[in-house]
């Protein structure tokens, strides 16, 4: 078995009162996927951050191989002075580096490089922290919530890219899907220690629970053993002292043990306020669109919810998903078309960006609007600490800034908020994000029970698939079409994957002087055997896809197929669907190829 890249011994960390880790363990060895899992503030980010060499632990040791390099993803990326992205993720490469695969990563997660990182997006930032740490292809990618701000297609562009590269992987992630396709091994961080196993994270849930019934049943067992002893020190005590005194000694031994024992969090109480019942049909929409100057957002969309819907609207960052929310709730008026609002509408809308929490009120003040101790739930008055709790919040947290929440704090702090409001249809925007996974678990168990209905815009598919009954996806140039089923339903239904994010346009002359400029200044690089042989035998591949994809489509032209043979409905849908996939795929890296031939001849 080879030697560890990176080696976390007996390390220790408190911060206040109770540990955050006791004793914590973790090897990675190289190419292993583990996926690091753990509630909200069980110190999932700080033990990354030790594995990364930036934060000093209490005690233990970490031990990196020699020469091995490693990289670290922040959940929010610090770009100090530099001036444009760019610069940031050329920073990142070390001597040696290719500064070509710099641009090229820029340019595939959808920037120009030139971005001021003064005034970048959430989703930009993210994307241009990814270009950084992967430029390098280092040994060990330590990935801190590497899907959050992105959308669909560039999440399932980076699982490719990280499916393909030979660098170990330790991922945080709540992305169910995401985690279940890369990791092969599985760290769960729970009260202070880690227990782990060499499955991925497809295995992580049934086996969390098996350990927990265990511990309970161990828990059961124990208390049993003290009932049995208090009753001996009561009743059955003998003359014999010696003997006596290790019994006594045994019983305090038990109570200490039962006196120690960290139970695990409870699981959040999400519970929707709801107003009375919204009439049959909440939104009509007829023909409406919207442009800002030359660009249309949306194109003749029509759309009937009714009540009871959970609809998901998809898309990339960019595409107009806010946009097309704001027009059927009455945000926005539409430029032609018509949108019709059912009876009794009451709307609760959850907004991702966050900016209404003021981050030096508390977290207190930021439920109650900072007027008294009470909060209004359902419009029935409740005390702000059995409110906070209910969304597992100490009491001892009432007076805490809410600028010094984790990500995930914030995060139930806007559905506390949004949820005490009386609706019956609420208006979701990324509510997932920064969740842990019992607390997406309940979540959707809440949004199961609701009887209103559910506007969602969310970028996990795992998600879509549990919640919704329909999907809204882009087809470019404003055009939305309504899918019905989950995200994988939108799938095998359109037969193609979204079209994903590219970098924003800029003249073909620019790029090509600034391609020679960064090759001028790295070293000459030839093509690979392998290289070579993809540029020469893909547009034969490409050929045979089309081939297969128009005689899988002549099966799918029968109308009748869907109800004479449901099972090659299916099957065909589904092979269409890999095949449009993999030409889409093969042309982008025969295209990839074809540049990096051209540069290479002309410089």
């Amino acid at each position: 078995m080879a030697p560890p890249l990176i080696q976390l011994k007996d390390i220790r960390l408190t911060f206040g009162g109770t540990p955050l880790l006791s004793g914590v363990e973790l090897n990675v060895a190289p190419s292993e996927r583990v996926c690091l899992i753990g509630r909200n503030g069980s110190g999932k980010s700080t033990l990354l951050k030790i594995a990364a060499g930036l934060v000093e632990p209490d005690g233990g040791t970490r031990f990196v191989q020699p020469g091995a390099t490693v990289r670290y993803l922040p959940q929010e990326p610090d770009f100090g002075d530099h001036k444009t992205t760019l610069a940031y993720v050329e920073a990142g490469l070390a001597p040696g580096d290719d500064p070509y695969q710099a641009r090229y990563l820029v340019e595939q997660l959808g920037l120009t490089g030139n971005e001021n990182p003064a005034n970048v997006s959430g989703g930009e930032a993210r994307r241009a922290a990814l270009a950084r740490v992967l430029a390098p292809s280092p040994d060990i990618l330590l990935l801190d919530e590497p899907t959050n701000h992105l959308d669909l297609s560039t999440i399932e562009w980076l699982e490719k890219e990280l499916d393909s590269r030979r660098s170990a992987l330790v991922l945080i992630s709540h992305d169910r899907r995401f985690l279940t396709n890369l990791s092969r091994s599985t760290a769960w961080l729970d009260r202070g220690r880690i227990k782990q196993i060499d499955r991925g994270f497809a295995s992580f849930e049934s086996w969390r629970d098996e350990v927990l019934a265990e511990e309970e049943r161990d828990q059961h067992k124990l208390d049993r053993k003290i009932v049995d002893e208090e009753h001996w020190l009561r009743h059955g005590v003998s003359g014999r002292r010696k003997r006596n005194v290790k019994r006594l000694a045994n019983l305090h031994a038990l109570r200490d043990q039962r006196r120690n024992y960290r139970g695990t969090a409870g699981s959040a109480s999400l519970a929707a306020a709801e107003a009375e019942q919204s009439g049959k049909l909440v939104i009509e929409a007829k023909g409406i669109t919207k442009a800002y100057g030359e660009r249309r957002i949306v194109e003749t969309f029509s759309t009937r919810i009714q009540r009871g819907d959970r609809l998901g609207i998809i898309g990339p960052n960019g595409a107009g998903k806010t946009t097309l929310v704001n027009l059927l709730t009455g945000g926005a008026q539409p430029d032609s078309g018509t949108v019709r609002l059912g009876a009794n509408l009451e709307i609760a809308t959850l907004d991702q960006h966050r900016e209404s929490l003021d981050p030096k009120s508390t977290l207190a003040e930021a439920l109650t609007g900072g007027r008294g101790d009470q909060i209004m739930v359902g419009g029935k008055p409740k005390h702000v600490v059995g409110y906070m709790k209910d969304f597992l919040f100490a009491q001892e947290q009432r007076g805490t800034p809410v600028e010094v929440l984790s990500g995930g704090e914030r995060g139930r702090l806007m559905l506390a908020r949004a949820l005490a409001k009386p609706s019956n249809l609420l208006v979701l925007d990324e509510p997932t994000n920064d969740l842990d996974l019992e607390t997406l678990d309940v979540l959707e168990e809440m949004l199961g029970d609701y009887e209103g209905t559910v506007i969602l815009i969310s970028h996990d598919r795992d998600f879509l698939d549990r919640v919704v009954t329909s999907v809204i996806a882009p087809e470019g140039n404003g055009k939305w079409i309504e899918y019905a089923g989950g995200y994988s339903d939108m799938l095998a239904q359109r037969g193609a994957d979204l079209k994903r994010e590219t970098a924003k346009a800029q003249p073909v002359a620019e790029k090509k002087e600034e391609r020679a400029a960064a090759s001028a200044s790295a070293p000459k690089r030839k093509l690979s055997f392998n290289e070579k042989h993809a540029l020469e035998t893909l547009p034969k591949k490409m050929e045979g896809l089309q081939a297969d994809i128009a005689k899988l489509q002549r099966v799918l032209d029968d109308p009748n197929l869907y109800t004479k043979d449901r099972k090659k409905f299916d099957d065909t849908s589904a092979a269409i669907a890999k095949a449009h996939e993999e030409l889409s795929a093969s042309e982008e890296r025969w295209l990839e190829l074809e540049m990096l031939r051209e540069e290479i001849e002309q410089a």
